[in-house]
């Protein structure tokens, strides 16, 4: 069943919404089997695509197409873009009007394709690509260097030190990114702060379900 409603205010946690028609209560808890309903929120995005995801998403198709070896650079983006609605079951679209949210969904679809495929990438689209909390993690998870797309190991941004054990220590403390062995030893050789503001890298910080997730910490 869905709701439509227009959002009043968040405080905290908490969000305050003005329902577009009155709703039955008793019919949700029905719904729901006499228990608490559980919602789901989604905020609609009139933004369009931007420029740079349009020139992003296409710099990754080119770099598929090339890999695969087979596919003729006009079919890729249709080809792609089928692969992709059929595996997410997404709402078809195009990439002449379509939203920010959609251009994003999309654009990680395809970086998660290429990791996953081990696609190789030009240092021009990889340096193309964003440096956020997602793609630096997207990194982590697939042990790809956040600075060139190489083979990578987990690198803290504080040092462990010489003779500790990695399984011992308290990793919650740490901040983490993804770094191929030239670039590791390149930020040791340097030094953190100079490296990271070197290679403009944001580092993050993983909870114990993250670390969990990509084998960090034992």
């Amino acid at each position: 069943m869905r709701i439509y409603a227009k959002l009043h205010e968040i405080v905290g946690n908490k969000i305050i919404a003005v329902l577009n028609d009155d709703v039955d209560i008793l019919k949700l808890q029905k719904l729901a089997n006499n228990k608490q309903p559980t919602i789901e929120i989604g905020f609609s995005d009139s933004r369009s695509i931007s420029t740079d995801q349009r020139k992003k998403i296409y710099a990754l198709i080119g770099e598929i197409s090339e890999w695969s070896g087979y596919m003729i650079d006009k079919e890729a983006p249709g080809i792609m873009k089928w692969q992709y609605l059929t595996e997410t079951g997404k709402k078809i679209f195009s990439l002449s009007n379509c939203t920010m949210t959609q251009a994003n969904s999309y654009l990680s679809w395809l970086l998660d394709f290429c990791f996953d495929n081990d696609v190789p990438f030009k240092t021009k689209t990889w340096d193309m690509l964003p440096n956020d909390y997602a793609m630096q993690y997207r990194c982590l998870k697939h042990r790809r260097c956040c600075i060139c797309g190489r083979n990578a190991d987990i690198a803290h941004v504080e040092t462990v030190g010489m003779g500790r054990n990695r399984r011992e220590i308290d990793h919650s403390r740490f901040y983490f990114m993804a770094l191929c062995r030239t670039h590791h030893t390149e930020q040791h050789k340097i030094g953190i702060m100079t490296f990271l503001e070197r290679y403009h890298i944001k580092p993050v910080k993983l909870d114990a379900d993250d670390r969990k997730q990509l084998r960090i910490g034992g």
